[in-house]
């Protein structure tokens, strides 16, 4: 029914123009990338008379119909690319990643709506003040191989989002904090383990306002980040950090959709959403040691 109601609207222009096609060789068709239109690639040359020639003509016209369509019918890519236009990269950190992500999660899902292939929330490190020669950060390793505590960064939870709804992801980033504005795992002590969040341009980003205000709401404060910032553990603050010059570094496959130790598994289904991320593409290969 889509192809039907996509080829109604054409009906009317190509029934007047039969004519002219049919008496005339002029007329614009979309081209190819060789330069060639479209319907001459795939009709017969309109050579010859009597039945021949009607028959080509009838082939012309139907791939000129094709040819229309296939050059002018794609709205959805036009809404697609607009809305991608509208999404920002975002981070946010408080404490062990591995939570903050099953919570942004469910923040993707709820606020957003959107499914499983279309999630975007990944762990990772950020406010750092380099990478490794290789543009590596990486978790703890044996090898000792571009360690994240040593370059400086924390554990944040990176995601894809309408600008509109940069507000309500704040709120449910503040809702994380408990207490006297603690983070729920205290026990683990450092600067790898600190509070902090990334907008593009820092709390120069238009809706930095609102943010703010979530994070009073709260009795947080916001401070500006400088790179390899000390923990905020007993501090009631979050690190604001510009994401244009303390990027988001993705995080192993490892840790991707990974159960948390303070609370019940999160179950196979959710564990799973790793290796689906991994072969779409949604989770890259960081070149750190890793399971795959």
């Amino acid at each position: 029914m889509k192809n039907l109601l996509v080829l109604v609207p054409m009906a009317t222009p190509l029934i007047l123009l039969l004519p002219r096609l049919l008496s005339a060789s002029a007329y614009t068709i979309p081209k190819s990338a060789g330069g060639r239109s479209l319907a001459a690639e795939a009709a017969p040359p309109l050579v010859g008379g009597g039945r021949d020639s009607i028959r080509n003509r009838r082939a012309f016209l139907s791939n000129v119909v094709g040819a229309v369509v296939v050059a002018t019918v794609h709205p959805n890519r036009a809404a697609a690319a607009a809305e991608d236009a509208n999404q920002e990269d975002v981070y946010f950190g408080v404490g062990c990643f591995w939570h903050v992500q099953h919570e942004f999660v469910l923040a993707e899902r709820n606020l957003l709506g959107r499914k499983d292939n279309e999630l975007t929330s990944l762990t990772g490190y950020a406010g750092g003040l380099k990478a490794d020669s290789e543009g590596r950060v990486c978790y703890h390793n044996f090898q000792s191989v571009a360690d994240y505590g040593k370059l400086g960064h924390g554990e944040v939870v990176g995601m894809k989002i309408p600008s509109a709804s940069i507000e309500d992801f704040a709120v449910e980033y503040f809702k994380l904090f408990v207490g006297e504005g603690e983070r729920v795992d205290v026990m683990d002590k450092g600067g790898e383990y600190r509070s902090l969040l990334g907008l593009p341009g820092g709390r120069k980003h238009p809706m930095f306002g609102q943010v703010e205000a979530a994070a009073t709401n709260r009795g947080l404060t916001l401070v500006d980040g400088k790179g390899n910032d000390p923990d905020t553990l007993g501090k009631r603050l979050v690190y604001v950090m510009d994401s244009n010059k303390f990027p988001f570094y993705q995080a192993e496959v490892y840790h991707q959709y990974h159960n948390d130790f303070l609370s019940p598994a999160y179950g196979k289904k959710y564990n799973d959403l790793g290796d689906a991320a991994l072969d779409d593409g949604r989770i890259k290969l960081t070149g750190c040691p890793d399971r795959v």
